[in-house]
């Protein structure tokens, strides 16, 4: 089962084009769509999940017209927004036994047994009595996933899962995902690289509501080999290194700021080749480095465009 989107378009009223052009080929199991904040991600999943119409373009999955039929599309559809409401005041049993309801669960033997397996799969089994008001960001999230999967849902969208939550309750979120199967569209919309890195045998990234580039994370990162060098600079000098080089990311690391640069050949004495991450692939996409790279371009000793993208461990 693959989701087919092929020249998907959306602008607000208020003239923000959101979504420019949009076309993906998505295969079954985990897919990672990658980008920064304002993008377009949440437009796509929220046009993907029927809560929007798009301008122009179109979505099949199957024999499904996903923009077109969206009872269809609700029936085969889990979906877990960035911000996921509950009721502060209801059991975690209760309120999903309700959405299972909702689902079109009729049988009360089977939707139990089905709401049972999803608290137990989700790690929430011995809190199925707590109020929700009192789950913590993991636990409110390990909920939201149990209800996208009430139904046997052919195609899963989770926007932005683990923003705020700790490493632990991340490890924990990453491993409930990874057991959903590869039978299930699953798209990963998130600005969190490691997400994808860790999940996702295919990705894309977005920005400005265009697709920049998609495959498998490893043979993305893998065009970038010996083209990535990274230099120690104090802070005082960051602004004159983005000046004199092609600089697509800085980190602090040990009080100084370790800057990656994106050339064919060493920029200079003080540069040491470093091994190509996800992330550089990542920010030299957003920073507009990847066609001078893809076409062979040299570098020239003076940037003509640089990613002001800083990233915080």
């Amino acid at each position: 089962m693959e989701l087919i989107i092929r020249g998907l378009s959306k602008t607000y009223p208020n003239g923000v084009q959101a979504l420019k052009n949009v076309t993906l080929t998505i295969p079954s199991g985990m897919f990672g769509l990658l980008g920064p904040n304002g993008a377009g991600k949440s437009s796509l999943m929220r046009t993907l999940a029927t809560l929007q119409d798009a301008d122009s373009g179109s979505a099949q999955m199957g024999t499904l017209d996903v923009l077109n039929d969206k009872d269809g599309v609700r029936r085969q559809l889990g979906y877990l927004p960035q911000d996921f409401g509950v009721y502060p005041k209801v059991s975690a049993l209760d309120l999903l036994t309700h959405f299972a309801e909702l689902k079109g669960l009729n049988n009360k033997t089977e939707r139990q047994e089905i709401v049972m397996g999803l608290l137990r799969q989700t790690n929430l089994f011995n809190v199925r009595f707590k109020a929700l008001g009192g789950f913590s960001g993991g636990m409110r999230q390990r909920f939201g996933i149990a209800q996208a999967l009430l139904g046997n849902p052919k195609l899963i969208i989770v926007d932005e899962p683990t923003a705020g939550l700790d490493p632990e309750e991340r490890v924990r979120f990453h491993n409930l995902l990874a057991d959903i199967g590869e039978e299930v569209v699953v798209i990963l919309s998130t600005h969190i690289v490691s997400d994808v890195s860790d999940l996702c045998p295919n990705m894309a990234i977005i920005n400005k509501g265009e697709v920049l580039l998609t495959g498998q994370p490893d043979e993305l990162t893998h065009r970038l080999k010996d083209r990535i060098w990274a230099a120690s600079v104090a802070r005082h000098e960051i602004d004159d290194a983005k000046k004199k080089y092609p600089v697509i990311s800085t980190r602090l690391m040990s009080g100084k700021t370790r800057i990656h640069v994106i050339s064919q050949g060493s920029p200079g004495s003080m540069f040491e080749a470093v091994e190509p991450t996800l992330e550089d692939t990542y920010f030299a996409a957003i920073g507009g480095h990847l066609n001078a790279v893809n076409q062979g371009d040299a570098y020239s000793g003076v940037a003509s465009a640089t990613a002001d993208a800083v990233v915080s461990n």
